[in-house]
């Protein structure tokens, strides 16, 4: 059974129940306490709740203490369907799919908030102005599960997603555990100690100060346009302060420089002023945005969780008593690959526990590279469109023994060539080429026209690849958060492409990973049926994030 819920003022709303197809089975019923009625229903029926937003009204829920098994995200889901319909990026509101299905003019969709915040004051405010109207919610949940039902495996992708829209307001619930002594330790061992009025770390003010002095004048080492003058002074034209441009000069100050960026970038963006905003009662608090990245994968409104410094793992301690496990899916996306394109041999070799040793006997080794980095950066290029240096020749070799899923790449990347879309396994929809690409590309071949053509041709190579590997993770993460429910205490606190962490009392930390194996293989099973592609997750019982590497 599923249950339509729509906000109302005052902590109120209204429910109603519903068919699997979305027909009403019954009359609405306004409640007084949504917060109450949901949890009320949720253990007597535990029905699939269909809701505008998770990340709006589950996140309210979550905070009341309310959580629930299974939801229908009308706005994710709305999302996928446009996407799908090649619409990609149109408003994906309530309110903008009921305008369609009128044929009204569609609304934009509402800003996305400034900064993360808590929300459960959603079911508190008195002010009438959020309070939904249930009819529409109802006839766009019908209309989605119209056009779903003739979409193969997108119920699936549309079950998974909505799933992970409620991971992920239960993460920003949970948090992340975070040790304040440990960062504040590692700065200060790192810039010294914790600077007042704006003024620069100690450590890096001493780089700045060695800077200048090699240069042989005062030199801002934050400005780029300063660091490309001093270097013409020294007589090294530059256009830029990128790393990799600097690495090829021969100039004492360019070692302090490198110092000093890696440094100064750890103060800014991981700093006392980020422990400050976003650490609290030892939690770190991102608010995860549920296919951020058009591939499906995850992104972070503020706080930069995606992009946590190996150097800062230290500082993600587990409580006193519980552990992290710490899992990843080894050499995932290559895995992929074999199971869609269905080629044996591959399909095979991925079926090993290291798949790119399991391919070095294609290669022959050189002075440079062992046989098994050839065999990653031949399947890497395959998949990412490499095309010059040893990449040309690694690829015809792994095209003349894998001939199979070279094809399917390779026909991603044709049908994007010709501005067509391509698909995840579940349905996943690239977005459409642009106005500009196709005005582009449709003037001729002269060398903007080609290179347009084959930028795109890499982009929906590596979609096809990319976006299953998300439809996988969140179906793990589906199947994942279903077993630490049944275990107890043990819940999800992070998620990053392919990389889950789970925080568990210790006495359950074995059966923590066992569930992480089991849903591993059954994600595999639900998006590819019967295939040799084993997916395995590289597991660690730890008590630090950093010592699980």
């Amino acid at each position: 059974m599923r249950i339509a819920v729509a906000v109302g003022p005052g902590g109120g709303g209204t429910l109603r129940p519903l068919a699997d197809d979305g027909t009403p089975l019954g009359d609405a019923e306004p409640v007084p306490s949504l917060v109450a009625a949901v949890a009320e229903r949720e253990r007597a029926d535990r029905p699939r709740w269909v809701w505008s937003s998770s990340a709006r009204v589950y996140r309210a829920l979550v905070e009341a203490g309310v959580r629930v098994g299974r939801c229908h995200d009308l706005e994710l889901i709305e999302s996928l369907l446009s996407g799908h319909d090649g619409r990609y990026g149109e408003p994906r509101s309530v309110a903008a799919a009921w305008a369609r299905l009128r044929g009204e003019p569609v609304p934009d969709d509402r800003p996305p908030p400034a900064e993360a915040g808590p929300q459960a004051s959603l079911f508190d405010d008195e002010d009438a102005d959020d309070a939904e109207d249930l009819g529409p919610i109802v006839a766009v949940h019908a209309e989605q599960q119209r056009r779903i039902a003739a979409l193969p495996g997108f119920a699936t992708l549309a079950a998974a997603e909505s799933a992970g829209a409620l991971i992920a307001a239960e993460m920003t619930h949970a948090g992340l555990p975070w040790s304040v002594a440990a960062h504040d330790a590692l700065l200060t061992e790192m810039l010294g100690p914790r600077p007042s009025g704006g003024l620069r770390p100690r450590r890096l003010q001493d780089l700045a100060d060695k800077i200048g002095t090699a240069f042989g004048r005062h030199v801002n080492p934050d400005s780029p346009a300063q660091i490309v003058k001093a270097l013409a002074a020294a007589g090294y034209q530059v256009k830029t302060t990128r790393a990799h441009v600097l690495k090829e000069i021969d100039h004492p100050a360019v070692p302090l420089l490198l110092e000093y960026k890696e440094l100064s970038r750890l103060h800014t963006a991981h700093g006392w002023a980020w422990l400050d905003t976003w650490v609290h009662d030892g939690r770190f608090r991102p608010e995860y945005v549920v296919g951020g990245v058009v591939s499906g994968r995850w992104a972070t409104n503020g706080g930069g969780a995606l992009q946590i410094p190996r150097v800062l793992r230290s500082a993600v301690v587990a409580d006193e008593g519980w552990s992290l496990v710490v899992a990843d899916a080894a050499q995932l996306e290559p895995r992929v690959l074999a199971a869609l394109a269905g080629d044996r041999a591959f399909a095979d070799a991925a079926a090993q526990g290291d798949l790119y040793a399991a391919l070095a006997d294609v290669f022959t080794p050189s002075a440079d590279l062992t046989a098994r980095d050839k065999a990653k950066l031949a399947l890497l290029s395959a998949m990412y469109g490499g095309g010059t240096g040893d990449a040309v020749q690694l690829l015809g070799v792994l095209k003349k023994r894998f001939p199979d899923a070279f094809d399917f790449v390779e026909a991603a990347a044709q049908a994007g060539e010709r501005g067509h879309l391509v698909r995840s396994r579940l349905g996943r929809t690239c977005p459409p080429p642009s106005g500009e690409w196709r005005e582009l590309t449709s003037t001729g071949d002269d060398t903007r026209s080609a290179s347009a053509v084959r930028s795109r041709g890499r982009f929906t190579r590596n979609f096809v690849v990319q976006a299953t590997a998300a439809d996988w993770a969140l179906t793990l993460m589906a199947r994942l958060r279903q077993r630490l429910t049944v275990l107890g205490d043990p819940h999800l606190v992070f998620f990053q492409h392919d990389e889950v962490i789970v925080h568990t009392p210790t006495p359950l930390a074995d059966e923590v990973v066992t569930a992480i194996e089991a849903s591993a293989k059954e994600a595999g099973d639900l998006l590819f049926g019967r295939t040799p592609v084993v997916f395995p997750m590289e597991s660690a019982i730890v008590q630090r994030y950093s010592d699980a590497k």
